[in-house]
């Protein structure tokens, strides 16, 4: 079902100007561009990929799963490398400190008049795309350090506030597998991705393509597609896209659905839940759908666009209990019967 028969809410939706339509089909052509500047560097992942476009085109941040080895980092960087952004790397470890992420206070003195003065030193935060890498290897009064970057694109030091340059972009790794020596991200934390990923194994023929091109004399680089200046004119003309009621019902009431004692939604579902999705989530489903359809080349948002993005959206955001457990199903089946459950209106 669409939404076609919304009224003009949706059939009238277009953007607002002849500039907005150019940009718009840019985007379309832009994507099929990055893909193919990333095919030259990372295999696979397609889907992983325009996953990760799409969060950074909504301003939102990405959390990437998957055990060591898949290319997360290399990912991360080739597409900082196609979109033209300034790229930093923190590598998280145990006894990393706050201030090694946002920088901190330091005194100088003039040689030539022997005053000193207090100097703010910028640390790797202050930068368009930032790696967070294994972010789950450091204490949570490190990690929180990011928080109030990536809601607000600003942090305080002291008494003085920095605002960070746009576009600003979070990609954080996790590795499923490394449990000792880790530390869980809290809820507040994890709410602050838009998206999380889980980047799988590649099939045989994409490992081939690996050790082909990883043990041989042969290089690839990815070139630009995009400028820092286009990024931030098509973050706000996503914005811009129109939305019918019915497809943000639809998100609202997939997000009500996911929340016990809201008497909305599958009683047996909310068995295996003990907290649901926040308002932030249904935030997220419609800037991600809005995306979605853009770079497919529709100035409309369908329902088909809600699904498709809501197992990222929501996948991170259910806090499951024990009788999950004991059933043997993750977040990813309680998404699927979710979807079922909850009908078009």
């Amino acid at each position: 079902m669409s939404d076609s028969g919304n009224g003009a809410a949706v059939a009238s939706a277009r953007v607002d100007s002849k500039a907005d339509l150019a940009i718009v089909e840019k985007l379309r052509e832009a994507r099929q561009r990055v893909r193919e500047q990333m095919k030259k560097v990372v295999v696979g992942q397609e889907t992983v990929i325009d996953s990760m476009l799409i969060g950074l085109l909504c301003k939102g941040h990405v959390l990437l799963h998957g055990v060591p080895g898949l290319g997360k980092t290399l990912m991360a960087r080739t597409l900082a490398t196609t979109l033209n952004m300034d790229f930093r790397r923190i590598q998280f470890t145990p006894d990393l400190m706050p201030s090694d992420i946002t920088g901190t206070d330091v005194l100088e003195e003039d040689p030539a008049t022997g005053r000193q003065s207090v100097k703010f030193m910028q640390g790797p935060i202050f930068t368009n795309f930032l790696l967070a890498d294994e972010i789950n290897r450091t204490p949570p009064k490190t990690q929180a350090a990011l928080l109030q970057a990536m809601q607000e694109s600003e942090i305080t030091i002291g008494r003085e506030t920095y605002k960070l340059k746009p576009p600003f972009f979070v990609v954080a790794t996790q590795n499923p597998i490394e449990m000792e020596g880790t530390y869980p991200l809290p809820e507040a934390q994890v709410d602050r991705f838009m998206f999380s990923l889980k980047v799988k194994y590649p099939t045989v023929d994409e490992e081939m393509q690996i050790i082909k091109g990883t043990t041989s004399t042969l290089s690839t680089k990815a070139d630009q597609v995009l400028a820092a200046e286009e990024l931030l004119r098509l973050q706000d003309l996503i914005r811009g896209v129109p939305v019918a009621d019915s497809v943000v019902r639809y998100a609202a009431t997939l997000t009500a659905a996911t929340r016990p004692g809201q008497g909305v939604g599958d009683p047996a579902l909310h068995k295996y839940i003990s907290y649901g999705a926040s308002p932030r989530a249904s935030q997220y489903v419609v800037l991600g759908a809005k995306a979605r359809a853009i770079i497919e080349g529709r100035y409309h948002v369908d329902f088909a666009d809600i699904r498709a993005v809501a197992h990222n959206v929501y996948r991170h955001r259910l806090v499951l209990n024990f009788h999950a457990r004991a059933d043997g199903l993750d977040a990813d089946a309680l998404i699927d019967r979710l979807l079922k459950g909850v009908k078009e209106q």
